[in-house]
């Protein structure tokens, strides 16, 4: 399915942040891996959760789930895959494979398929791979990438090297795995770390269940005991800023009065500079008891953000520099070369034929900003990417001819009701047949 995003006038109304897609996934591999039974309270639901939520359930876990809360019954350190062709299915989910990747290590043989050749089969997992190949593990893959083969059942800990500089989702799995090992290990991150502060939600996650880890303040070096077990707990997921960035740079571009609940203020999710990005860039906005409130559509200011402890809010940030007065910069953002598409080359291209004036670098985006808009009238590909459909919208929202974007049904890989909720604020959105 496409959308047609339309010249909208104005975003009124209040809404509920979707639940932490980040949190959740982490949450329901904590109660899979815990022996006994764990409640996980408001659960995100989306493509990248719910292929958790099927992956667990093949591995052997038992879920019971109603509006409010999600019951799993978990098979601690010996996950069991009844599917005689050992076969193990993803999705679209790179932060679910990767997780898995380290869990399967505990199994005789897990394949994991390939379903989507064109978005995640592109994506490489080479570090994961060296370092499970340094536990003992064997691993069959294609260059480092899907359709992946894990021959475990027998990992060992030890000194485990692991390299931070195309993703720290290597790290984190590697953080869900060794606590099990019979081995006391550790591991040091070699080359960069990505996303530190994404490893600072997984080690939130693994201490809340009883996991206990050492971690130097740089988090590029931990000692991690071995023989530990994952405690059943009962959990509650806050708010996603990641979805949310769309949403609250949306209000920011065009006149509005908007409230999104949910959004924790002190919240270890870097993505919640979206609100001090826009705070910078002169949108009048309030941030009071896990509220935002934004009153949208004065002149925008440029500026100048670090993107990388904010990944995945960095496209919607750059979508309201598209409108600013001045030159915006965001750069140390590589790792964003190495998600469901190349979201810098691919992003601007797609920026570029809506009308905005935008370069790349190998790690920046530059945006001279247009603050009477773009021009918009064409026909956008948004590469199958949830996070480069959300960010198009925000400029289609502005354009001065509607826009349409190309498979935007692929928003439900995160956000499946961002764009009832945008119509819910008043955007004019249309899906239409492709």
């Amino acid at each position: 399915m496409d959308v047609i995003v339309k010249p909208t006038s104005r975003l009124q109304g209040e809404i509920q942040a979707l639940s932490s897609k980040n949190y959740t996934t982490r949450y329901l591999l904590a109660a899979g891996l815990a022996e006994g039974t764990s409640t996980i309270y408001y659960p995100a639901h989306s493509e990248d959760s719910d292929a958790m939520r099927r992956c667990l359930r093949d591995l052997g876990a038992v879920l019971e789930e109603d509006d409010e809360k999600l019951v799993i019954t978990g098979f601690g350190r010996r996950p069991q895959l009844a599917d005689p062709a050992h076969e193990l299915n993803v999705g679209n989910a790179g932060a679910v494979l990767r997780f898995l990747m380290a869990v399967a290590a505990l199994l005789p043989e897990v394949n994991f398929i390939n379903a989507y050749p064109d978005s995640l089969g592109k994506r490489p997992h080479d570090d994961l791979i060296a370092s499970l190949t340094q536990m003992g593990v064997d691993v069959s893959h294609r260059d480092g990438k899907l359709p992946i083969t894990i021959r475990g059942g027998e990992p060992k800990g030890g000194h485990i090297r692991v390299s931070g500089s195309v993703s720290s989702q290597f790290l984190s799995a590697l953080l869900f795995l060794t606590p099990l090992l019979g081995e006391d290990s550790v591991i040091e991150v070699v080359d960069d770390l990505k996303s530190k502060v994404v490893v600072g939600q997984t080690l939130e996650v693994l201490a809340q269940a009883g996991i206990r880890i050492d971690a130097r303040e740089d988090l590029m070096y931990f000692r991690v005991p071995g023989n530990q077990s994952y405690e059943a707990k009962t959990y509650v997921v806050q708010g996603d800023y990641p979805g949310s960035a769309a949403v609250l740079a949306a209000a920011a571009v065009v006149p509005s009065d908007i409230v999104v609940k949910g959004l924790t203020e002190d919240s270890k999710q870097g993505e919640r500079a979206i609100v001090d990005v826009l705070r910078m860039m002169d949108v009048p906005l309030e941030h009071t008891d896990s509220t935002v409130r934004i009153q949208g559509g004065a002149p925008l200011k440029a500026v100048e953000f670090d993107g990388d402890a904010a990944t995945d809010a960095v496209l919607a940030m750059v979508a309201a520099a598209v409108f600013a007065d001045g030159t915006s910069r965001f750069y140390n953002i590589e790792n964003l070369r190495y998600k469901e598409c190349d979201r810098i080359t691919d992003y601007v291209t797609e920026l570029r034929k809506a009308g905005a004036d935008v370069e790349e670098r190998q790690a920046e985006i530059i945006v001279h900003g247009k603050p009477q808009g773009v021009a918009g009238g064409v026909e956008i590909n948004a590469h199958y990417d949830h996070r480069v459909i959300m960010a198009l919208t925000v400029v289609g929202l502005r354009a001065q001819q509607p826009i349409r974007i190309r498979d935007a049904h692929h928003v439900a890989k995160s956000y499946p009701q961002y764009f009832d909720h945008l119509q819910a604020l008043g955007a004019q959105v249309e899906w239409v047949e492709a």
